[in-house]
């Protein structure tokens, strides 16, 4: 036992646990991984009567009256019952329902951790397929759906087969049909790099089991011919003239007798698929099978070849297994939490193959996409990319909740199982993003706008690998039309490296010889604008050789539309030239961050620029702030923040609070503006109802915050995103005459995209404004 426990940790993880330390992760209190919240108030003797007797009544007469309420006044809708006889678990063995409890709690927080969905792991004595289906059957009041886990075939084809007949809510058997699925959509996608046809390759499938015959139905119905694929079991190769093979098997047996052995099966084959037991298969085997061979070694806690063994035997070989420390893990995790998701929304009575044959194609297609970068760091990897050593998507992969979700959703309302409607699947992935704490609705919003008519960006530090693959992002998404400055031998060097794909995207190096003329002319521009504050054309020429000062000089002569730097300088060094060359369209500049939260986006101001600003200064920020808020098709809900409520500490500097927001309200009539006022009251509309029955802010709490001085302003920013676990999308510089926006030092990959969408909304709007 203690050799499978070993051997089950190198297969699902590529960190060593130690016995003593996953028995106190378990026993510490609370025991176990799991508990019940609830998710309604119960502080008060109200609260319990209304969340138990004799308040409870009242849903309870409702769904009696209509069964169907019984989604909208509890829990089914979102519950599943992880469900088990713990007769096949991992690689244990059959070691009974109570020690398989463990395993099925850690299914449970998987299930609510991709993808917020309840679960109660129930761990049953059911011996037989008639107890066991029994059992299941009388749970179907309570739960939305139901995942069977670790029952050993062939038990598990009976059970799953007469809950699917006899329930109406969706069942599945994860073991079988989650690598069913997710090796489908990786076999998808090795057979685009193999430039083959899956109706014409010669498939070996090695187990005759749950997984191996749930694995090649579905590859079946993808198209694969049943004449192309030979099965073996423990005793060789299913053929027609073996006499000990059951039904089921009888399917998958073979009319090429001549074949005995695994040996015999792989000569000139395309595909390997191994579901049965470790180290069956030799680097000779690999060298037998056709041109770029691909092989599924997923059998666990060992697979069928190790993957460095397979690599090593041919050069063009596409190798996959259920290990996390190799590339292409087949992980069920990929799969069941977002079918289920998928499933539970639209009320489907099944889980049929059409929602699986989706939710393979939404996997293989997401991984042909651009990775995020945030699944880059998860990995510790520079830049994953499609190809034969990224075949799939990671599990922490954030795009998998509301691709297979919604992939999965839509299939089941066409095939007609489904008894809820999503009427806007767009909406749905955005209310699948929120609910995982994805809420991007801003951006988002400004992502779509510049999509529809992208700019001109000229990225000044583009010889970065952030900046390159920030434009890789930008171009596949057709989100700007970049201009890249830098060192072009650095550039097209890192280009290669990281093998990344930024299209037609223009390289300019200034410092090149031909770029010479260009410099003089754009020199000359800059001198005729700083002539008179000190700048010589001599300087002018040697200030044309910071990529700052040039792209600056391009946006305003109309030679591109929006200017992105900051990545590797300060950002006074950064803002100089565009001061210098562009020049600000009101008195004063200042920097905005969006801060998004779960309860939607707050805008804060001033971040970044004036330190200590007076009541006209404050006003203008708080104007700049505004306008930029209501292109982000938000109405703006102002307070001007201070330590103090409505003059109840009347100071120096509260007295400038008070009379920028009296000259502010007289600016804007329309909108809800008050202050000084502190922070927490201002986003409490019921604080402010109780307390200030007179401000404007009574009815919505406020969503932006304008700080009294730069201080206060950059601290809270930093906090929210440190201790909030918020994200800051920022710095946005307002009031400059065209679009320039300076990065913070370090901005990632995904900061830095977020950037570039909003630059081309800016200059969309300034192109606008100026026609």
């Amino acid at each position: 036992m203690e050799k499978n426990i070993q051997q089950i940790q190198k297969a699902y993880g590529s960190v060593p646990i130690k016995k003593e330390d996953a028995l106190l992760y378990h026993s510490k209190f609370p025991s176990g991984k799991i508990e019940v919240v609830s998710t309604k108030a119960v502080s008060t003797q109200r609260d319990l009567s209304l969340a138990y007797s004799p308040g409870v009544a009242e849903p309870c007469l409702e769904i009696a009256a209509d069964p169907t309420k019984v989604f909208d006044y509890t829990i089914k809708g979102n519950l599943v019952a992880v469900l088990t006889n713990g007769t096949a678990v991992l690689g244990l063995g059959n070691i009974g329902p109570e020690a398989s409890k463990p395993v099925m709690e850690g299914k449970g927080v998987l299930f609510k951790k991709f993808a917020d969905i309840n679960v109660f792991d129930l761990e049953i004595n059911a011996s037989t397929p008639d107890e066991f289906v029994m059992i299941a059957k009388s749970l179907e009041p309570t739960f939305g759906g139901i995942n069977l886990e670790d029952i050993k075939a062939p038990e598990c084809f009976e059970i799953e087969r007469r809950l699917r007949e006899e329930m109406k809510i969706p069942v599945m058997h994860d073991d079988q049909h989650g690598t069913a699925i997710i090796s489908s959509a990786a076999l998808i996608n090795a057979l685009i790099l193999a430039d083959k046809k899956i109706e014409e390759v010669k498939i070996v499938i090695s187990g005759a089991g749950a997984a191996a015959i749930s694995c090649t139905r579905l590859y079946l119905s993808l198209g694969a011919k049943l004449e192309n694929v030979v099965m073996l079991d423990i005793n060789g190769v299913l053929t027609i003239d073996r006499e000990d093979l059951d039904e089921t098997r009888k399917y998958f047996a073979t009319t090429r007798t001549e074949l005995k052995t695994l040996k015999d099966a792989l000569i000139g084959a395309d595909v390997f698929v191994g579901l049965s037991a470790g180290n069956i298969m030799n680097a000779d085997m690999v060298r037998s099978m056709a041109n770029d061979p691909i092989v599924f070694a997923m059998a666990n806690p060992n697979p069928e070849i190790p993957y460095d063994v397979a690599a090593e035997a041919r050069p063009d070989v596409i190798v996959a297994t259920g290990r996390s420390d190799f590339p292409n893990q087949v992980n069920n995790v990929l799969g069941f939490p977002y079918i289920f998701r998928g499933a539970l929304d639209v009320r489907a009575t099944t889980i049929n193959e059409e929602m699986k044959i989706a939710a393979v194609y939404a996997l293989a297609s997401l991984a042909r996409e651009s990775v995020p970068e945030v699944v880059n760091l998860a990995y510790a990897q520079k830049n994953l990319s499609f190809g034969r050593e990224y075949l799939i998507p990671k599990p922490l992969d954030p795009r998998l909740i509301y691709v297979v979700s919604t992939a999965v959703a839509k299939a089941a309302m066409d095939s007609g199982v489904a008894q809820k409607i999503i009427p806007d699947l767009h909406v749905y992935q955005e209310q699948l993003r929120i609910r995982l704490g994805m809420n991007e609705g801003v951006l988002r919003s400004v992502t779509n706008k510049a999509k529809k008519d992208p700019k001109r960006v000229v990225f000044a530090e583009a010889d970065t690998y952030k900046i390159l693959k920030a434009v890789e992002i930008v171009v596949a998404e057709k989100i700007a039309i970049p201009i890249l400055l830098g060192n072009r031998k650095k550039i097209e060097s890192i280009i290669e490296d990281h093998h990344l794909e930024i299209g037609n995207a223009q390289i300019i190096d200034i410092l090149e010889p031909e770029m010479e003329e260009t410099k003089q002319r754009y020199s000359q521009i800059l001198f005729e604008k700083r002539k008179r504050k000190g700048i010589t054309l001599h300087e002018a020429n040697k200030r044309m050789r910071d990529r700052n000062y040039f792209g600056a000089v391009m946006v305003e002569i109309g030679e591109a539309d929006a200017l992105i730097s900051g990545l590797t300088k300060t950002y006074p060094t950064t803002i100089r030239p565009a001061l210098e060359v562009i020049g600000k369209k009101s008195p004063i500049v200042a920097g905005m961050y969006i801060i998004q939260t779960k309860k939607g986006p707050y805008f804060f101001a001033d971040t970044t620029i004036n330190k200590n600003p007076g009541v006209e200064e404050l006003v203008e920020i708080a104007a700049l702030t505004i306008d930029s808020v209501k292109h982000f098709n938000i109405e703006p809900r102002v307070a001007m923040l201070s330590y103090s409520n409505f003059g109840s500490n009347y100071d120096p500097e509260t007295e400038v609070i008070i009379k920028a927001t009296q000259l502010l309200q007289e600016r804007f009539p329309t909108l809800a503006i008050d202050g000084d006022i502190q922070a927490n009251i201002a986003l409490r509309p019921d604080l402010v109802e109780e307390n200030y029955p007179f401000s404007q802010l009574r009815k919505e709490g406020a969503n932006t915050l304008i700080f009294p001085n730069l201080m206060s302003g950059n601290i809270s920013y930093k906090l929210m995103m440190e201790l909030a676990g918020t994200e800051a999308i920022g710095p946005i510089l307002l009031g400059m005459k065209k679009p320039v926006h300076i990065l913070q030092l370090g901005s990632s990959v995904r900061e830095i995209i977020n950037m570039v969408a909003i630059a081309v909304m800016d200059a969309q709007f300034s192109q606008a404004e100026n026609k």
